[in-house]
């Protein structure tokens, strides 16, 4: 067996671990001072993603690389020259000795920054992760792509029409921007690609059903958008959405809802919540406990209430404000905001300046030309809101390649309705990863 690889020696420079390459970590990491400490970032993937875009990858409509950027290449800009980047999923922090765990070392810190960001949040039934499909991550994405290719081809070849209903109605659960984005998107494949490349269905096949809890889609947004967001996804795009209802259970490929109906549905797809991501903590303070969500309380500076030299930003980072007592929402622009003043305030080792969060607006694509966009002093929908929800995402992707990538994709897609990416590529075994001594 390989022996625990444990980085001990002291560095002259204080040494800042900051767990998470997210918005939050990789915004964090480009300002800090490189002459004055040693930085680490550790993430359990060697490359930084675009959650926002997830769904397309899920959907067919680009490909993992083009929304991916590897940290080892972002690591020789400017910015980030002296950061050196480490990849392991951290499962334990002990505040006594100051050191984060992954599955691959120990690493000593004098500062730790979490920006971990959040995973899928079932609500207290926690069976329903054997059996739904999930967007938090790339990988998670792919899988939910192959499975509705899987679907498609298998349908295509079936005479028995209760399978074939089964195999192609598809229940996305949750009503926030991933699961209209979602649901648009499957239901863009319905009126578009259907009659176009598998021609033994029909259109009509394809069941796509959308459940949300509350009485309106898209929470955060204001009335208007969330009005035109549920008149597009029913109108424009034939989703069967359904307000006020749960997904009480799924067993067997049947949901059940919570006003007692059921849905023979061989594919779940879950956007419904999100809590934050865990670790084991050892050494904190007996009063020290996790705020609503799994999230840590952080004071105005990100600080952690009752960790000593241990920060937080973003998803996993609950701070409160007069304009928002129930914590800050959680969103890409807030994760950043809060890395840009951390980074300024360990540089100085000033910490007297308070967070205060600049919203930004928010927005959500539903479908081909379909989008709905609330700035700071206009609400848009329809083709330009849709243009400007392009535009923001295209300029907020790293790497020039990955923007034009992005940018070509988009407008063949637009022009011709047409992808390359509908390939089904099932993975093979690997061999058993024992033999190299992993824990």
């Amino acid at each position: 067996m390989m022996e625990e690889n444990t980085i001990s020696q002291k560095p002259q420079r204080e040494r800042i671990v900051v767990i998470g390459g997210g918005f939050a970590g990789l915004n964090l990491v480009k300002r800090l001072d490189k002459k004055r400490f040693d930085i680490v970032l550790v993430d359990r993937h060697n490359y930084h993603s675009f959650p926002p875009l997830f769904y397309q990858v899920a959907s067919s409509g680009l490909d993992p690389g083009s929304i991916s950027f590897p940290f080892r290449r972002e690591m020789q800009k400017s910015k980030l020259k002296g950061t050196r980047f480490h990849m392991g999923q951290v499962k334990e922090i002990n505040m006594e000795r100051r050191e984060v765990v992954t599955q691959f070392e120990t690493l000593p810190f004098d500062k730790l920054v979490i920006a971990a960001g959040t995973t899928n949040n079932f609500f207290g039934n926690p069976d329903l992760v054997k059996y739904v499909y999930t967007i938090k991550s790339t990988p998670q994405a792919l899988r939910c792509r192959y499975e509705i290719l899987y679907r498609l081809e298998r349908a295509c070849l079936t005479k028995d029409m209760e399978l074939r209903k089964k195999l192609l109605t598809f229940v996305v659960v949750g009503g926030g921007p991933t699961g209209v984005e979602v649901a648009g998107a499957l239901g863009e494949m319905k009126r578009e690609i259907i009659k176009k490349e598998y021609t033994t269905l029909k259109p009509e096949d394809v069941k796509i059903i959308l459940l949300e809890g509350a009485d309106h889609l898209l929470g955060p947004m204001s009335p208007h958008s969330q009005e035109k967001a549920l008149q597009y996804l029913r109108d424009n795009l034939l989703v069967d959405v359904r307000l006020n209802t749960l997904l009480k259970d799924y067993v067997g490929n049947i949901a059940t809802l919570s006003d007692g109906t059921t849905i023979d549905s061989g594919m779940v797809i879950w956007t419904a919540g999100i809590t934050g991501v865990s670790f084991d903590i050892k050494g904190a303070p007996a009063d020290f406990k996790l705020a609503p969500g799994n999230r840590f309380t952080v004071d105005r500076a990100s600080r952690v209430v009752g960790l000593d030299g241990v920060f937080a930003l973003g998803d996993i980072a609950y701070m409160t404000s007069e304009d928002y007592p129930r914590g800050l929402p959680q969103l890409a622009q807030v994760a950043i905001q809060q890395a840009k003043l951390l980074a300024d305030q360990i540089n100085k080792d000033d910490y007297s300046r308070e967070f205060h969060y600049v919203d930004k607006g928010s927005m959500a694509t539903v479908g081909r030309n379909l989008a709905v966009a609330d700035l700071k002093h206009v609400h848009l929908d329809g083709f330009l809101a849709w243009l400007t929800w392009m535009f923001i995402h295209l300029i907020s992707l790293l790497g020039m390649r990955n923007k034009l990538t992005v940018l070509i994709n988009w407008m063949w897609s637009y022009f011709s309705y047409a992808t390359s990416l509908r390939l089904l590529f099932h993975t093979t075994r690997y061999p058993l990863r024992s033999r190299w001594g992993e824990r």
